[in-house]
Protein backbone atom coordinates (compact mmCIF):
# COMPACT_ATOMS: atom_id res chain seq x y z
CA UNK A 1 0.00 0.00 0.00
CA UNK A 2 2.71 2.41 0.86
CA UNK A 3 3.86 2.15 -2.78
CA UNK A 4 0.66 2.71 -4.43
CA UNK A 5 1.05 5.55 -1.69
CA UNK A 6 4.53 7.06 -3.05
CA UNK A 7 3.15 6.53 -6.43
CA UNK A 8 0.30 9.24 -5.81
CA UNK A 9 2.69 11.37 -4.00
CA UNK A 10 4.78 11.56 -6.75
CA UNK A 11 1.82 12.41 -9.66
CA UNK A 12 -0.77 14.21 -8.03
CA UNK A 13 -0.89 17.49 -9.34
CA UNK A 14 -0.04 20.87 -7.43
CA UNK A 15 -3.65 21.90 -6.89
CA UNK A 16 -4.54 18.22 -5.54
CA UNK A 17 -6.28 16.10 -7.94
CA UNK A 18 -5.53 13.20 -9.93
CA UNK A 19 -5.75 12.72 -13.82
CA UNK A 20 -6.96 10.10 -15.72
CA UNK A 21 -4.37 8.02 -16.47
CA UNK A 22 -0.48 7.66 -16.03
CA UNK A 23 2.25 6.16 -17.27
CA UNK A 24 4.72 3.55 -14.85
CA UNK A 25 7.20 6.36 -14.76
CA UNK A 26 4.62 8.83 -13.47
CA UNK A 27 4.81 10.68 -16.67
CA UNK A 28 0.93 11.67 -18.31
CA UNK A 29 -0.53 8.38 -20.53
CA UNK A 30 -2.67 8.80 -23.05
CA UNK A 31 -6.53 9.73 -22.44
CA UNK A 32 -9.51 10.19 -24.62
CA UNK A 33 -10.87 13.14 -21.91
CA UNK A 34 -11.11 16.47 -23.34
CA UNK A 35 -9.70 19.49 -21.97
CA UNK A 36 -12.32 21.45 -23.87
CA UNK A 37 -16.21 20.93 -23.61
CA UNK A 38 -18.18 23.45 -25.74
CA UNK A 39 -15.92 25.95 -26.19
CA UNK A 40 -14.39 25.89 -22.40
CA UNK A 41 -11.84 24.68 -21.00
CA UNK A 42 -12.81 21.80 -18.37
CA UNK A 43 -10.72 19.80 -16.33
CA UNK A 44 -10.00 16.47 -18.14
CA UNK A 45 -10.70 14.77 -14.97
CA UNK A 46 -12.64 11.50 -12.86
CA UNK A 47 -13.22 12.47 -9.75
CA UNK A 48 -13.72 9.97 -8.26
CA UNK A 49 -10.09 8.76 -8.71
CA UNK A 50 -8.93 11.39 -6.36
CA UNK A 51 -11.45 10.78 -3.78
CA UNK A 52 -11.22 7.55 -3.72
CA UNK A 53 -7.49 7.93 -2.62
CA UNK A 54 -7.97 9.17 0.59
CA UNK A 55 -10.52 6.91 0.61
CA UNK A 56 -8.22 3.92 0.45
CA UNK A 57 -5.53 5.70 2.66
CA UNK A 58 -8.40 5.82 5.80
CA UNK A 59 -8.52 2.45 5.43
CA UNK A 60 -5.37 1.60 5.25
CA UNK A 61 -4.52 4.11 8.39
CA UNK A 62 -7.62 2.50 10.44
CA UNK A 63 -6.99 -1.45 9.65
CA UNK A 64 -3.25 -0.91 10.81
CA UNK A 65 -2.31 2.39 12.64
CA UNK A 66 0.25 2.55 10.89
CA UNK A 67 1.18 6.32 11.43
CA UNK A 68 4.50 6.76 10.73
CA UNK A 69 4.19 5.19 7.35
CA UNK A 70 1.09 7.55 6.63
CA UNK A 71 2.49 10.54 7.45
CA UNK A 72 4.37 11.94 4.95
CA UNK A 73 1.08 11.59 2.43
CA UNK A 74 -1.02 13.78 5.08
CA UNK A 75 -0.85 16.85 2.95
CA UNK A 76 -0.06 15.63 -0.59
CA UNK A 77 -3.16 12.91 -0.31
CA UNK A 78 -5.66 14.05 2.25
CA UNK A 79 -5.92 17.31 2.67
CA UNK A 80 -5.03 19.01 -0.91
CA UNK A 81 -7.18 16.59 -2.64
CA UNK A 82 -9.46 17.69 0.06
CA UNK A 83 -9.07 21.27 -0.36
CA UNK A 84 -9.44 20.82 -4.08
CA UNK A 85 -12.86 18.67 -3.80
CA UNK A 86 -14.21 21.35 -1.44
CA UNK A 87 -13.35 23.91 -4.11
CA UNK A 88 -14.50 21.51 -6.70
CA UNK A 89 -18.12 22.11 -5.87
CA UNK A 90 -21.36 24.38 -7.19
CA UNK A 91 -21.72 26.69 -4.85
CA UNK A 92 -25.33 27.13 -5.07
CA UNK A 93 -25.72 23.56 -4.35
CA UNK A 94 -23.09 21.84 -2.95
CA UNK A 95 -23.07 18.88 -5.60
CA UNK A 96 -19.38 18.64 -7.36
CA UNK A 97 -19.19 20.01 -10.59
CA UNK A 98 -19.17 17.99 -13.85
CA UNK A 99 -16.61 15.36 -14.18
CA UNK A 100 -16.15 12.39 -16.10
CA UNK A 101 -17.96 9.01 -15.01
CA UNK A 102 -16.21 6.02 -13.79
CA UNK A 103 -17.17 4.02 -17.29
CA UNK A 104 -15.11 7.14 -19.03
CA UNK A 105 -17.84 7.27 -21.29
CA UNK A 106 -20.22 10.21 -19.88
CA UNK A 107 -19.44 13.84 -18.63
CA UNK A 108 -21.41 15.11 -16.18
CA UNK A 109 -22.55 15.23 -11.66
CA UNK A 110 -22.51 11.37 -11.21
CA UNK A 111 -24.03 9.61 -8.47
CA UNK A 112 -20.74 7.02 -8.31
CA UNK A 113 -18.99 10.30 -7.91
CA UNK A 114 -20.91 12.50 -5.54
CA UNK A 115 -20.43 8.81 -3.28
CA UNK A 116 -16.96 8.91 -3.52
CA UNK A 117 -16.46 12.37 -2.87
CA UNK A 118 -18.89 12.15 0.04
CA UNK A 119 -16.57 9.18 1.18
CA UNK A 120 -13.30 11.20 0.66
CA UNK A 121 -14.43 13.87 2.35
CA UNK A 122 -15.33 12.06 5.54
CA UNK A 123 -12.15 9.68 5.40
CA UNK A 124 -10.38 13.17 4.88
CA UNK A 125 -11.88 14.73 8.45
CA UNK A 126 -11.44 11.42 9.83
CA UNK A 127 -7.24 11.75 9.05
CA UNK A 128 -7.27 15.29 10.16
CA UNK A 129 -8.92 14.44 13.19
CA UNK A 130 -6.68 11.66 14.03
CA UNK A 131 -3.31 13.97 13.29
CA UNK A 132 -5.33 16.89 15.80
CA UNK A 133 -6.22 19.21 13.20
CA UNK A 134 -9.71 19.57 14.40
CA UNK A 135 -11.15 22.69 12.44
CA UNK A 136 -9.61 20.97 8.91
CA UNK A 137 -11.72 17.95 9.92
CA UNK A 138 -14.86 19.96 10.46
CA UNK A 139 -14.83 21.69 7.16
CA UNK A 140 -14.71 18.33 5.16
CA UNK A 141 -17.51 16.75 7.26
CA UNK A 142 -19.61 19.98 6.67
CA UNK A 143 -18.74 19.81 3.37
CA UNK A 144 -19.48 16.03 3.28
CA UNK A 145 -22.85 16.47 5.10
CA UNK A 146 -24.03 19.58 2.50
CA UNK A 147 -23.17 17.20 -0.15
CA UNK A 148 -24.93 14.08 1.03
CA UNK A 149 -28.11 16.36 1.65
CA UNK A 150 -27.90 17.74 -1.95
CA UNK A 151 -27.31 14.46 -2.93
CA UNK A 152 -30.90 13.56 -1.69
CA UNK A 153 -32.43 16.84 -2.44
CA UNK A 154 -31.42 16.74 -6.19
CA UNK A 155 -30.44 13.74 -7.52
CA UNK A 156 -33.22 11.48 -5.59
CA UNK A 157 -36.69 10.88 -8.18
CA UNK A 158 -39.51 10.50 -5.67
CA UNK A 159 -41.53 9.16 -9.00
CA UNK A 160 -39.21 6.39 -9.79
CA UNK A 161 -38.32 5.83 -6.60
CA UNK A 162 -34.40 5.69 -7.11
CA UNK A 163 -31.08 7.65 -7.00
CA UNK A 164 -30.25 9.15 -11.01
CA UNK A 165 -26.97 7.74 -11.93
CA UNK A 166 -26.62 11.29 -13.31
CA UNK A 167 -27.33 14.90 -13.13
CA UNK A 168 -26.58 17.61 -16.01
CA UNK A 169 -26.43 21.25 -14.67
CA UNK A 170 -27.88 23.85 -17.15
CA UNK A 171 -29.22 27.27 -16.78
CA UNK A 172 -32.88 25.68 -15.17
CA UNK A 173 -31.11 23.31 -12.84
CA UNK A 174 -30.08 20.01 -13.49
CA UNK A 175 -31.60 17.49 -15.74
CA UNK A 176 -31.65 13.82 -14.54
CA UNK A 177 -30.56 10.79 -16.39
CA UNK A 178 -32.68 8.03 -14.81
CA UNK A 179 -30.94 4.83 -17.02
CA UNK A 180 -30.52 2.52 -14.28
CA UNK A 181 -26.64 2.09 -13.68
CA UNK A 182 -25.35 -1.00 -11.29
CA UNK A 183 -22.84 1.94 -10.17
CA UNK A 184 -25.47 3.31 -7.97
CA UNK A 185 -24.36 0.60 -5.53
CA UNK A 186 -21.40 3.08 -4.70
CA UNK A 187 -24.12 4.84 -2.77
CA UNK A 188 -23.99 1.78 -0.21
CA UNK A 189 -20.72 0.25 -1.43
CA UNK A 190 -18.53 3.40 0.47
CA UNK A 191 -20.99 3.66 3.55
CA UNK A 192 -22.67 6.93 2.20
CA UNK A 193 -25.68 5.23 2.78
CA UNK A 194 -26.83 2.46 4.84
CA UNK A 195 -27.23 -0.63 3.30
CA UNK A 196 -31.04 -0.28 4.91
CA UNK A 197 -31.68 3.14 4.55
CA UNK A 198 -35.00 3.39 2.13
CA UNK A 199 -33.69 5.15 -0.71
CA UNK A 200 -30.84 2.86 -1.17
CA UNK A 201 -33.00 0.02 -1.24
CA UNK A 202 -35.27 0.94 -3.16
CA UNK A 203 -32.68 2.02 -5.81
CA UNK A 204 -30.51 -1.62 -5.00
CA UNK A 205 -33.83 -3.17 -5.53
CA UNK A 206 -34.39 -1.98 -8.82
CA UNK A 207 -30.69 -2.23 -9.86
CA UNK A 208 -30.71 -6.00 -9.61
CA UNK A 209 -34.37 -6.51 -11.07
CA UNK A 210 -33.66 -4.08 -14.45
CA UNK A 211 -29.78 -5.31 -14.96
CA UNK A 212 -29.97 -9.17 -14.32
CA UNK A 213 -29.24 -10.64 -17.21
CA UNK A 214 -32.43 -13.12 -17.95
CA UNK A 215 -30.81 -16.28 -19.67
CA UNK A 216 -28.91 -19.88 -18.40
CA UNK A 217 -25.79 -17.29 -17.65
CA UNK A 218 -27.51 -14.72 -15.41
CA UNK A 219 -25.09 -11.80 -13.28
CA UNK A 220 -25.60 -8.41 -13.41
CA UNK A 221 -25.35 -6.01 -16.78
CA UNK A 222 -23.44 -2.55 -16.49
CA UNK A 223 -26.41 -0.35 -17.45
CA UNK A 224 -29.98 -0.47 -19.76
CA UNK A 225 -29.07 -1.15 -23.24
CA UNK A 226 -25.34 -0.94 -22.68
CA UNK A 227 -23.61 -0.57 -26.22
CA UNK A 228 -20.05 -1.71 -25.20
CA UNK A 229 -19.56 -5.53 -26.82
CA UNK A 230 -23.23 -5.55 -27.15
CA UNK A 231 -24.70 -8.86 -28.07
CA UNK A 232 -28.05 -8.91 -27.39
CA UNK A 233 -29.69 -5.45 -29.29
CA UNK A 234 -33.40 -6.66 -29.73
CA UNK A 235 -34.55 -8.00 -26.67
CA UNK A 236 -33.04 -5.56 -24.25
CA UNK A 237 -35.41 -6.38 -21.24
CA UNK A 238 -34.38 -9.85 -21.32
CA UNK A 239 -30.60 -8.94 -21.86
CA UNK A 240 -29.92 -5.13 -20.81
CA UNK A 241 -26.62 -5.75 -21.18
CA UNK A 242 -23.37 -8.12 -20.69
CA UNK A 243 -22.83 -9.81 -17.40
CA UNK A 244 -20.04 -7.91 -15.54
CA UNK A 245 -18.31 -9.89 -12.47
CA UNK A 246 -17.96 -6.12 -10.55
CA UNK A 247 -21.41 -5.56 -10.83
CA UNK A 248 -22.94 -8.61 -10.04
CA UNK A 249 -20.46 -8.48 -6.87
CA UNK A 250 -21.28 -4.96 -5.97
CA UNK A 251 -25.15 -6.59 -5.90
CA UNK A 252 -23.62 -9.34 -3.69
CA UNK A 253 -21.99 -7.28 -1.87
CA UNK A 254 -25.20 -5.15 -0.84
CA UNK A 255 -26.81 -7.93 0.35
CA UNK A 256 -24.26 -8.99 2.85
CA UNK A 257 -24.18 -5.63 4.07
CA UNK A 258 -28.03 -5.60 4.89
CA UNK A 259 -28.28 -9.05 6.35
CA UNK A 260 -28.72 -9.23 9.83
CA UNK A 261 -28.64 -12.95 10.05
CA UNK A 262 -26.96 -15.52 8.25
CA UNK A 263 -30.35 -16.61 6.41
CA UNK A 264 -30.14 -13.24 4.92
CA UNK A 265 -26.78 -13.53 3.42
CA UNK A 266 -27.84 -16.43 1.29
CA UNK A 267 -28.49 -14.01 -1.43
CA UNK A 268 -24.92 -12.53 -1.10
CA UNK A 269 -23.39 -16.14 -1.06
CA UNK A 270 -25.06 -17.23 -3.81
CA UNK A 271 -23.93 -13.89 -6.16
CA UNK A 272 -20.35 -14.69 -5.21
CA UNK A 273 -20.75 -18.34 -5.99
CA UNK A 274 -22.06 -17.17 -9.12
CA UNK A 275 -18.54 -15.43 -9.97
CA UNK A 276 -16.37 -18.13 -8.97
CA UNK A 277 -18.32 -20.92 -11.65
CA UNK A 278 -18.23 -18.46 -14.15
CA UNK A 279 -14.23 -17.96 -13.45
CA UNK A 280 -11.83 -19.64 -16.07
CA UNK A 281 -10.58 -22.79 -14.80
CA UNK A 282 -7.36 -21.06 -14.30
CA UNK A 283 -9.27 -18.46 -11.54
CA UNK A 284 -8.95 -15.49 -14.37
CA UNK A 285 -11.95 -13.61 -14.40
CA UNK A 286 -12.96 -11.48 -17.35
CA UNK A 287 -14.63 -7.81 -17.37
CA UNK A 288 -17.95 -9.32 -18.62
CA UNK A 289 -19.22 -12.07 -20.31
CA UNK A 290 -21.06 -13.43 -23.24
CA UNK A 291 -24.63 -13.62 -22.39
CA UNK A 292 -25.49 -17.26 -23.92
CA UNK A 293 -22.34 -18.68 -24.09
CA UNK A 294 -20.49 -17.33 -20.80
CA UNK A 295 -17.23 -17.14 -22.40
CA UNK A 296 -15.27 -13.74 -21.86
CA UNK A 297 -15.52 -10.59 -23.47
CA UNK A 298 -13.32 -7.58 -23.80
CA UNK A 299 -10.60 -7.64 -21.13
CA UNK A 300 -9.51 -11.33 -19.52
CA UNK A 301 -8.45 -11.18 -16.80
CA UNK A 302 -9.68 -7.96 -15.36
CA UNK A 303 -7.80 -7.05 -11.97
CA UNK A 304 -10.51 -4.81 -10.83
CA UNK A 305 -13.26 -8.01 -10.98
CA UNK A 306 -10.26 -9.88 -8.76
CA UNK A 307 -10.63 -7.07 -6.10
CA UNK A 308 -14.15 -6.86 -6.10
CA UNK A 309 -14.33 -10.55 -5.57
CA UNK A 310 -12.00 -10.46 -3.14
CA UNK A 311 -13.67 -7.54 -0.86
CA UNK A 312 -16.84 -9.25 -1.20
CA UNK A 313 -15.53 -12.39 -0.07
CA UNK A 314 -13.92 -10.87 2.62
CA UNK A 315 -17.22 -9.54 3.55
CA UNK A 316 -19.03 -12.71 4.00
CA UNK A 317 -16.20 -14.00 6.20
CA UNK A 318 -16.38 -10.83 8.24
CA UNK A 319 -20.08 -11.34 8.85
CA UNK A 320 -20.41 -15.20 8.62
CA UNK A 321 -18.10 -15.17 11.55
CA UNK A 322 -19.72 -12.28 13.81
CA UNK A 323 -22.94 -14.65 12.97
CA UNK A 324 -21.87 -17.78 13.66
CA UNK A 325 -19.71 -17.99 16.49
CA UNK A 326 -19.72 -20.74 18.74
CA UNK A 327 -20.56 -19.36 22.70
CA UNK A 328 -18.53 -22.09 23.94
CA UNK A 329 -15.59 -21.22 22.17
CA UNK A 330 -15.82 -18.33 20.93
CA UNK A 331 -14.76 -19.80 17.14
CA UNK A 332 -16.39 -19.31 13.82
CA UNK A 333 -18.01 -22.20 13.27
CA UNK A 334 -16.50 -25.15 11.11
CA UNK A 335 -19.13 -24.65 8.25
CA UNK A 336 -18.30 -21.11 7.90
CA UNK A 337 -14.44 -22.18 7.98
CA UNK A 338 -15.25 -24.92 4.94
CA UNK A 339 -17.51 -22.11 3.08
CA UNK A 340 -14.45 -19.46 3.14
CA UNK A 341 -12.44 -22.19 1.99
CA UNK A 342 -14.44 -22.75 -0.86
CA UNK A 343 -15.14 -19.39 -2.18
CA UNK A 344 -11.19 -18.37 -1.47
CA UNK A 345 -10.15 -21.03 -3.79
CA UNK A 346 -10.90 -19.50 -7.10
CA UNK A 347 -8.48 -16.93 -6.15
CA UNK A 348 -5.67 -19.68 -5.64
Amino acid sequence: MERFLGFCDRVVSPNGYLRHKYNPDGTLASSWHGYIRDGKPVLPIQEDETALVIWALWQYFEMYQRIEETAPFYRSLVTRPADFMLEYVDQRTGLPLPSHDLWEERWGVHAFTVAAVIAGLRAAARVSTAFGEEDRSARYQAGADRMLEALRGIMWNEPERRFARMATPGPQGYTLDMTVDASLAGLVEFGVLAADDAQAESTMRQVEERLWVHTDIGGVARYENDYYHQVERQDTKKVPGNPWFICTLWVARYHLLRAKNPEEMARGRELIEWAAKRALPSGAMAEQLHPYTGEPLSVSPLTWSHATYVRAVREYIDRSGRMNVCPTCGQASQRVSRITEKLMAVQG
